[in-house]
């Protein structure tokens, strides 16, 4: 049974996160000309629209997996308007990309105030990571809790961004191909994945088998680069 203290901190930085990556959406399709998200008052880190669009993805499936497993998995979207992606596809990309663009914003804040805590002899590098534990208090008290809130929104927004890149339906990845594509063939493309619904189920099934191939070297990447000088393998 996980402990109920690390799955609550757990629960919480996805809730925050995930609210961030759709807010960011929601902004960036402002931002383009597409206000559905904003009219559904997705254009905020209040997590009560999020949650309302997405009761199941952000609140049932992520605390029965927090409980279970001592890490969440959910899901969460905002809405946009499909003519307006066809008609502007660049734009529509930028959207797709300011999701996971979020995420990554929060991994280097956590990276910056561990690298802080570290110069200020009040974090260390640890004998060993893993997943949420990426450094260690220097003393107990309040510090190991915050060593664990800084690990886990270090870790858990390297999941989100690196899981929202993969390139597959309907992941942010391949909302930002457009951005590759030819005008010619970004509307082909569009009008492919627009006509295959199921491609979407197809793309969670491979890339949730792919994902432990990519997010390990990943993730063992990123620890190493958080502390200059010290290897882990």
């Amino acid at each position: 049974m996980p402990n109920i203290g690390d799955a609550l901190v757990y629960y919480v930085v996805f809730l925050f996160s995930t609210t961030l990556h759709e807010a960011a959406h929601a902004w960036a399709a402002k931002r383009g000309g597409d206000p559905t998200a904003y009219h559904g008052g997705q254009v905020s880190l209040d997590p009560v629209p999020h949650i309302r669009r997405e009761p199941f993805g952000m609140v049932v499936l992520p605390v029965i997996s927090v409980l279970i497993s001592g890490w969440p998995f959910g899901f969460a979207s905002a809405p946009y308007d499909p003519e307006w992606a066809r008609r502007h596809p660049r734009r529509a990309a930028w959207m797709a990309l300011a999701g996971p663009g979020s995420n990554l914003a929060l991994i280097i804040i956590a990276a910056l105030l561990i690298n802080g805590g570290v110069l200020l002899d009040l974090f260390q590098a640890p004998e060993s990571v893993s997943f949420g534990h990426v450094t260690t208090a220097s003393s107990g008290g309040v510090l190991d809790s915050a060593a664990l809130l800084l690990g886990v929104f270090f870790s858990l927004n390297l999941v989100l961004f690196a899981l929202n890149m993969l390139p597959l339906p309907p992941l942010d990845g391949s909302g930002a191909l457009p951005l590759l594509l030819s005008p010619e063939t970004t509307r082909r493309y569009q009008s492919f994945l627009w006509s295959q619904p199921a491609l979407g189920w197809i793309g969670i099934i491979i890339a949730w088998q792919l994902f432990d191939l990519v997010f390990r070297p990943l993730f063992l990447l990123a620890v190493n680069l958080l502390y200059p000088g010290v290897s882990y393998g």
